[in-house]
């Protein structure tokens, strides 16, 4: 069995923890406002057991993906004290919010240990390809540029600038980027309907995290042995491209190809300045096979002082929900493509992907998805769609509006219902997408 196939898999684990916490943020709001819990189910039935405890029917189901709270009187009929039918608009308001809720905390608590223990790490962000006749190559941006600022803001991810160049399509964007160790300053207006697969400006970006570039092997005979470059060194510059993370070793490998470059290497403490002759290559060569260089990325964490862990693993919480939401309205206006949406099955290619490509410690990049995922699941679940808690949510601030008068629960329930179809329908449509994206072998990954 495959490693990728197996680190797929995570996604399983994942996904039950994040809905069984979505589904104990409705327990917990049940039980606080006086309303009876009929049943708390882990999976979707049929159902495989079920037991009694605290006046709770606890089910385990078939089906392995989900959970769900019954409570009584959510079919608006129940006209019991302890009945969510019973209760105030606004105590029902609490109950539908609270799943979300939940997940927005587990995904500031999975923040606040990824910066307490881990630290915070920061990305580099190049562009990879310029389309011909696009703003961007009218800015004169390059492939191996790297984007250090957009529209005034610090670059942290691939993100920021695809996001930036949405918002500021059809005025002029400035941009400052780093090219042979020097910031160019230059100016860009991304376009409002790009040409398909190209995006506002033109050009694909891709990051790297900024790392310590060391040499865990040399091939007896080859390029970098004859340089002296030896196993545990760290690359420090290559010619004059200062190596910060992988793809500036790779453009410092490329700017000296078929000529004689100097290396700078740190070794056992101090640096040595080596000369490495190269073989003419191309832009898809292997630079570590052409230099017979083994090379393993050791990323660089920032240590967070404790003070200051919870408002940065806060702070950054809230920056993905930002983001999120940005993508989600770009998605809405049609400013960013669809092919990015995915089922649990395209959740697991994305997974096993960046565990394959990321040289974070797995725990780390597992905790990111589990916060990444657990900030959508809130946000989707808010949207005002019916069957959705959002949906259930606009139904209750109706009620408001109308001065305490409820649309009538047959009504509503056929809504939810008609929501509930339409919705299973679309996953079923993005689950045959991601089987023909994953027997395509087509990447989510730039």
């Amino acid at each position: 069995m495959s490693q990728g196939f197996l680190n797929g898999l995570y996604i399983i684990p994942i996904l039950a923890v994040l809905i069984l916490v979505h589904e104990f943020g409705h327990f917990f709001a049940a039980r606080s406002v006086g309303v009876k819990v009929e049943e708390f189910g882990i999976g979707i039935p049929p159902r495989i057991k079920g037991w009694m405890w605290d006046g709770v029917l606890w089910s385990i189901n078939w089906i392995p993906f989900g959970g769900f709270v019954k409570v009584l009187g959510e079919d608006g009929k129940s006209t019991d004290p302890r009945s969510m039918n019973a209760k105030a608009p606004l105590q029902r308001a609490f109950f539908l919010v609270a799943g979300s809720g939940m997940n927005f905390l587990l995904a500031v608590a999975l923040s606040v240990v990824v910066v307490g223990i881990q630290g915070v790490s920061t990305s580099n962000v190049y562009i990879g390809s310029v389309a011909p006749k696009s703003p961007a190559a009218n800015a004169g941006w390059k492939e191996g540029d790297r984007i250090i600022e957009v529209g005034g803001v610090p670059v942290r991810s691939a993100d920021d600038v695809g996001r930036s160049a949405r918002d500021f399509a059809g005025n002029p964007m400035s941009v400052v980027i780093l090219r042979d160790g020097k910031q160019v300053d230059t100016t860009v207006t991304p376009r409002v309907n790009p040409p398909q697969g190209e995006g506002p400006t033109g050009v694909g970006v891709s990051e790297a995290l900024v790392s310590n570039v060391l040499v865990t092997a040399v091939a007896p005979g080859s390029p970098g042995a004859a340089a002296g470059i030896a196993p545990g060194d760290a690359i420090v510059s290559v010619g004059d491209v200062d190596v910060t993370d992988q793809f500036a070793f790779a453009s410092g490998i490329e700017a000296g190809s078929g000529g004689k470059t100097s290396v700078v290497v740190r070794r056992g403490g101090s640096e040595r300045t080596l000369t490495l002759a190269l073989p003419p290559l191309d832009a898809n060569a292997d630079f570590q096979q052409a230099t017979g260089l083994t090379l393993k990325l050791d990323p660089i964490f920032t240590h967070v002082p404790a003070m200051d862990v919870i408002p940065r693993g806060l702070s950054d919480a809230l920056t993905q929900t930002g983001q999120m939401l940005a993508g989600l309205r770009d998605l809405v206006t049609g400013r960013a493509p669809l092919a990015g949406i995915a089922g649990p099955i395209g959740m697991g290619q994305i997974t096993s992907e960046v565990l394959q490509s990321s040289p974070l410690p797995k725990w780390v990049t597992l905790s990111q998805i589990a916060t990444l995922l657990s900030l959508n699941l809130a946000i989707l679940n808010l949207l005002p769609l019916p069957a959705l808690d959002g949906g259930r949510m606009l139904f209750v601030i109706i009620e408001m509006l109308r001065g305490g008068k409820r649309v009538a629960p047959e009504r509503e329930g056929i809504v939810h219902l008609a929501g509930l179809v339409i919705l299973l329908g679309l996953m079923f449509i993005i689950a045959f997408l991601d089987v023909g994206r994953l027997l395509g072998g087509r990447s989510f990954l730039p």
